[in-house]
């Protein structure tokens, strides 16, 4: 089965075609980041206009890429949210306008499906990746999201393990980066500066929570102490770190936010009896986070799984695989007799 999927929640316009959940045919993505990056951040109505510029295009090379047209496929997928809602309104409206005039289903997926269904996804010549065990855990970490899940089966049902009650681990990358006028987006950069750096030099305890779940992720704090670092060195007299006491700070607030993820999802893996864990979103591609955490769950008998960087970032692959499981199921079709709207804010763990 040949699924044609759209992805358009943020700033990248992606489109892909993906052959029963997991061979990727083709894969186009139009990043918008130059665009962004000289306002420090995504702007929502820049990202929706440059969609609208993008879309047709991006569609177009990925089916030249797969060698297909629109009568090869037997489905189209698009990501109906969370994520910015002018920005899915435009993926929206070319999936149905392309599943409609080509009579095929219409899957709407929720983009944080999509990032834990990532790990499935291989180019047709090289091998599939390891069979993942059920139930397993599931950590969705990015600019926008830093969830853990229980994953129950292919395709769901997934209950909500623990969340972030303030910042996104991605958007403490961000805005630490910015604070030291670091540029846009802060994660590889604050890795790249990070290399070399002393990952203890400055002390950034793990949050501790005495109300509600211990599991729950919080990386507010951890930017308010590196603020505090920065303003006591202008106090002092001493201007923004550079060279090796920045690679210092960098690498300490890189360690403090990997610690507190590898903390939850070890003692998480360990109360639910899960031997495989699933690592997902933009933040998977920081090296420290992915070798700390790799290293954490294998002493414990457990094993991480991660997909390569390229479908850890935003991409129309993960969308495809993740509307795989819903196609043999019509409840989860659009109708197109009724209103499809995007919807900004969708929980993984709620049904559409």
């Amino acid at each position: 089965m040949k699924i044609l999927a759209i992805e358009t929640s943020c700033d990248e316009t992606a489109c892909a075609v993906v052959e029963d959940g997991h061979a990727v045919l083709a894969d186009q993505v139009a990043t918008q980041i130059d665009i962004h990056r000289k306002y420090g951040g995504v702007v929502p109505e820049l990202a929706s206009r440059n969609h609208i510029v993008d879309a047709v295009p991006v569609i177009e090379a990925a089916l030249a890429e797969a060698g297909l047209g629109f009568a090869d496929l037997d489905a189209i997928a698009v990501t109906r949210g969370p994520g910015l809602v002018g920005a899915l309104l435009v993926g929206l409206q070319v999936a149905k306008s392309i599943a409609w005039a080509h009579d095929k289903p219409l899957i709407p997926v929720n983009h944080l499906s999509g990032h834990l269904h990532a790990v499935y996804l291989h180019r047709p010549a090289d091998p599939r990746p390891p069979a993942i065990s059920f139930p397993h855990l599931a950590l969705a970490v990015s600019g926008g999201h830093t969830a853990l899940y229980r994953v129950e089966g292919p395709g769901g049902p997934v209950r909500l393990v623990a969340n972030t009650r303030d910042d996104a681990a991605g958007e403490a990358f961000d805005k630490v980066a910015r604070l030291m006028g670091l540029g846009y987006p802060g994660g590889p950069t604050v890795e790249r500066l990070a290399k070399g750096g002393e990952p203890r030099a400055h002390t950034f305890p793990l949050p501790r929570f005495k109300d509600g779940n211990p599991l729950d992720f919080s990386f507010s704090g951890l930017k308010t102490a590196v603020l505090t670092v920065l303003e006591r060195r202008r106090e002092a007299g001493l201007a923004v770190p550079e060279g090796p006491e920045l690679a210092d700070l960098l690498a300490s607030f890189q360690q403090a936010a990997v610690d507190q993820l590898t903390d939850r999802v070890v003692r998480a893996a360990h109360e639910h009896s899960v031997t495989d864990v699933v690592l997902a979103g933009g933040v998977a591609c920081n090296r420290c986070l992915r070798e700390t955490l790799a290293t954490a769950l294998e002493s414990r008998g457990r094993h991480l799984r991660v997909p390569p960087p390229r479908w850890c970032t935003d991409n129309a692959a993960m969308i495809a695989a993740a509307a795989f499981p819903l196609v043999g199921d019509r409840h989860h079709h659009a109708a197109f007799d009724r209103r499809l709207n995007a919807v900004g804010t969708w929980p993984l763990f709620e049904t559409a």
